[in-house]
């Protein structure tokens, strides 16, 4: 993944410091308005990352320890760390193979009286299916965390993936579409949510530093409750401004792009790449390709592409392989452990020319023929 910057973002994130106003202030109240709109929420509150925004979000929701919140292991492991944040226990459920996502029957697998919530992963930017797994938390009583950090741009029966969601957070980190450096949003539809994770992310102020520098009088402002300091700076905004421009064109880019994949990678057995949903369209922040019958291990074709020039990456983790979750116990997780044992992530950003493409595949056709 390369960040798609330039002049324009530059520009709009010098403006901000020449104003004097860097902290907190009009910028991120306008990205925060206009990023919501785009993703099809009521309101936006911009936070310092994604991974802020998981933890606010299950602070929104009153989870306590004791309490067992339901998230994917393949997922960043920040998806399973913010339940640790707010002391409960986070609770593993596997994923559909052609997905990566959780379905409503890995999470029933594993759901228990002590569940009180479920992070559910558009993971790489595929939609889960929001009809399906909203209605299942409704019926079971559970909050619905969404982590759409990888799914800006991303569509679900229709509607952009932040459409009809309680709570749903964003990531901005460059290897997202679009990026302020680090930085994250959580959109919610509830005045009164947004209100109260505008607090939580400020010390628990009932009054924003913007709203006391534009007030003609002294203001006495209040801390209602222990909370963080979780804000997104002006400069961030500025350069976020510029990029939610260039959101749709990015979109449409990068399905031409994984489109020239899938008709390049077609003809060689043993690879299936992942695509779209029945029900939706993903961005292709990830163009992932898992290996079922390929006649070279995945390690090896990392190296072999490495050795050819081709940055790739291993596929997504599975959070409770690795040593902060050892010992924990968990249900079997075989497709899980299948993704991350058995995938990579191929190159896909704005500068992979068609040469490129056909070099990357080149070298696959070759490991194939092995």
């Amino acid at each position: 993944m390369i960040p798609q910057l330039g002049e324009e973002e530059a520009q709009a994130a010098a403006e901000a410091v020449r104003s004097g106003w860097v902290a907190q202030g009009p910028r991120v109240a306008r990205f925060e308005s206009d990023f919501a709109t785009a993703v099809g929420a009521g309101h936006g509150v911009a936070v310092s990352s994604c991974t802020t925004g998981l933890h606010l979000a299950l602070v929104l929701l009153d989870i306590q320890p004791g309490d067992e919140v339901i998230v994917p292991s393949l997922s960043f492991i920040a998806t399973a760390n913010a339940v640790r944040y707010v002391g409960a226990t986070p609770v593993f459920a596997d994923v559909d193979l052609a997905t990566g996502n959780v379905t409503t029957e890995t999470i029933d697998a594993v759901r228990t009286p002590r569940t009180r919530a479920v992070i559910a992963v558009h993971q790489g930017g595929v939609p889960f299916d929001t009809v399906a797994l909203r209605k299942a938390a409704d019926d079971w009583g559970i909050g619905l965390v969404e982590d759409a950090a990888c799914a800006a741009g991303s569509t679900a029966y229709g509607q952009p993936t932040g459409t009809g969601a309680r709570i749903a957070a964003w990531s901005f980190h460059p290897r997202k579409l679009i990026t302020t450096g680090e930085g994250g949003m959580v959109t919610v539809d509830s005045p009164d949510d947004a209100a109260r994770l505008k607090r939580l992310r400020e010390h628990g102020m009932n009054v924003s530093a913007a709203d006391r520098h534009a007030s003609k009088q002294p203001v006495l402002e209040a801390y209602l409750e222990t909370a963080y300091n979780y804000r997104m700076t002006d400069i961030q905004a500025a350069v976020g401004l510029v990029q939610l421009g260039r959101l749709a064109g990015l979109v449409a880019q990068r399905r031409e792009l994984a489109a020239r994949y899938h008709e390049l990678l077609a003809g060689i057995d043993g690879l299936v790449p992942v695509r779209d949903p029945a029900y939706g369209q993903t961005n292709y922040q990830s163009f992932w390709v898992l290996l079922d019958g390929f006649p070279v291990s995945r390690d090896e074709v990392l190296t072999e592409l490495a050795a050819r020039g081709v940055s790739a990456r291993r596929g997504i983790m599975a959070a409770h392989l690795e040593p902060a979750y050892a010992g924990m116990t968990s249900a079997p997780l075989p497709v899980t452990e299948r993704i991350t044992r058995e995938s990579l992530i191929l190159p896909l950003h704005h500068k992979l020319t068609d040469d490129d493409q056909q070099h990357i595949v080149g070298v696959l056709r070759e490991l194939a023929g092995r």
